[in-house]
Parts: structure tokens; C-alpha cells; sequence
């Protein structure tokens, strides 16, 4: 089995906001310490599966969390999500711009395997 785990650059703050302000998403948010895929996510919230589904790729398209895709030989991979950042700074710059920070561990990457290999326990 292999992992692949990529997170991208700070989105705009909009994208952040916009995301945090759907007490879905935070529910979300809340569920993903540690890896989990789209069906646990789903029977947690209560929520359809369908809307899950767009629930995490608006998440992940703030970069609020991560995919990660584990690959089995002769099977199906399988995806689990993650937060990725255990703080958001937001600031007001000299030129009077929002700029918007996600705070993440330096070893968050190590981490992250970490806790989908202990998650398939």
C-alpha cells in the first residue's frame, strides 16, 4: 500500500471564510483528526451522502483539509480526508490588504501518514 497526500497553496480568504461560515463544513472539520472517508463523514453528520461530497471539496478547495489516497494492490484505492491546519491567522497588512494564513506543524506531512496508518488499525 501507498499514500499520496497533497496540500496547496493559501486560498483566498473568501474561499476560507465562506467554508467556515457553513456550520456543515465546521461539523466536517470537527470529524476529521483523523482520517476518515467520505461514507464515515457522511453517516457521523447525518448528512447525504451526495451533500457530503460537496461539503469536502468545498473544504478542500479553502484548503481546510486534504485527500489522501491509499493504494491497494488488486483493489479499489480508498480516500480519506483530513484537516490540514491547527490554526488560521488573518491579518491586515501595511497596505490595508487581508492576507490569511493556515498554520500548519512543519511535520504536519509525517503526521499525516501517521494517522491514516493508525486509523487502519
Amino acid at each position: 500500500m501507498s499514500l499520496d497526500c497533497s496540500t496547496g497553496e493559501t486560498p483566498p480568504l473568501a474561499a476560507i471564510i465562506d467554508a467556515l461560515d457553513d456550520p456543515d463544513c465546521r461539523a466536517i472539520i470537527a470529524l476529521l483528526e483523523t482520517p476518515q472517508t467520505a461514507r464515515e463523514v457522511a453517516d457521523k453528520t447525518d448528512l447525504p451522502l451526495s451533500t457530503t461530497y460537496r461539503k469536502l471539496d468545498r473544504l478542500r478547495d479553502a484548503a481546510l483539509i486534504a485527500e489522501t489516497t491509499e493504494h491497494h494492490r488488486g483493489r479499489h484505492d480508498s480516500t480519506h480526508y483530513v484537516a490540514t491546519f491547527d490554526r488560521i491567522d488573518i491579518e491586515l497588512d501595511d497596505d490595508r490588504e487581508f492576507s490569511v494564513d493556515l498554520g500548519r506543524a512543519a511535520t504536519q506531512s509525517l503526521e499525516l501518514r501517521e494517522r491514516l496508518r493508525n486509523s487502519e488499525d
